[in-house]
């Protein structure tokens, strides 16, 4: 759906932990992490959730003309709109995955009938690179189903004493695999045995800090909230990595199961 009145979707800045920060809004996630010798965002979401993205940034003390690098979970237009005018505003260098490099020039996003605000990429990402972008090296693992694209992202994140490993799947949005889309776009049902696949793949990754593409992934928001107030920091938890993997298999076996129910 297209987000017509962006303010509606703020919410207040946040870290994460150590260089890790929330600085994205409910309709699509965008994290920072600062590597050092810059900053590196996670996705760029909305072009119109760009002023409250930049206004994120300031209040947690960093400099928007900082961004240095943006890495993209996939390439559907709620995720990459706002990327083409931070480049012209930082000159940051894109990574995106090769196979949805066609959504980002200009070819039609199918999940939502409409074209994505174009960039070229700097750099094409492919299953098992692994980027040194500062201080912070990212691990890529290809993770196909929502798109043909999808790129799920491991790095360590630091507070200078203590180190934990994050994670983000980088796309697990059934709307992409439902047999009315699958069929009207022309697409493979393959896509869904694509998407179980990933999921299993991914779960040999070790993560401490689960961070969502969107905020429902992980309750980012309510996160948040709760880390103003208790000692314990609310999203370091290594078993919600799994819990999260598992509740997407049940997710898209009931979607199937009640498409089989209604044939």
């Amino acid at each position: 759906m297209l987000n017509t009145d962006p303010w509606l979707g703020y919410i207040k800045p946040g870290r994460i932990f150590g260089n890790l920060y929330f600085v994205g809004t409910t309709p699509s996630s965008v994290h920072l992490v600062d590597v050092g010798d810059g900053l590196m965002l996670i996705d760029s979401g909305y072009l119109s959730n760009l002023y409250l993205m930049i206004q994120n940034i300031w209040e947690l003390g960093f400099n928007p003309k900082d961004i240095k690098y943006i890495i993209h979970s996939h390439g559907h237009f709620d995720h990459v709109n706002a990327t083409s005018a931070l480049v012209h505003m930082t000159g940051a260098k894109t990574y995106i995955s090769e196979a949805d490099l066609g959504i980002v020039k200009g070819e039609m996003d199918k999940a939502f009938s409409i074209a994505v605000r174009p960039f070229e990429p700097d750099v094409l990402l492919h299953d098992g690179d692994v980027l040194t972008l500062g201080n912070t090296t990212v691990k890529c693992v290809a993770s196909p189903g929502h798109t043909d694209g999808t790129m799920s992202f491991f790095f360590d994140v630091t507070d200078g004493e203590k180190t934990y490993r994050a994670g983000m799947h980088g796309g697990v949005g059934l709307n992409t695999l439902s047999a009315e889309f699958l069929t009207k776009n022309g697409l493979p049902f393959e896509n869904r045995q694509k998407y179980f696949d990933s999921l299993k793949r991914l779960e040999l990754e070790h993560v401490d800090i689960f961070i969502g593409n969107h905020v429902g992934n992980n309750d980012t928001e309510g996160k948040l909230r709760m880390a103003e107030t208790e000692s314990a920091n609310p999203f370091i938890d290594p078993s919600a990595w799994g819990r999260f993997l598992n509740k997407c298999r049940v997710q898209l076996e009931k979607l199937i199961e009640s498409e089989r129910e209604s044939t």
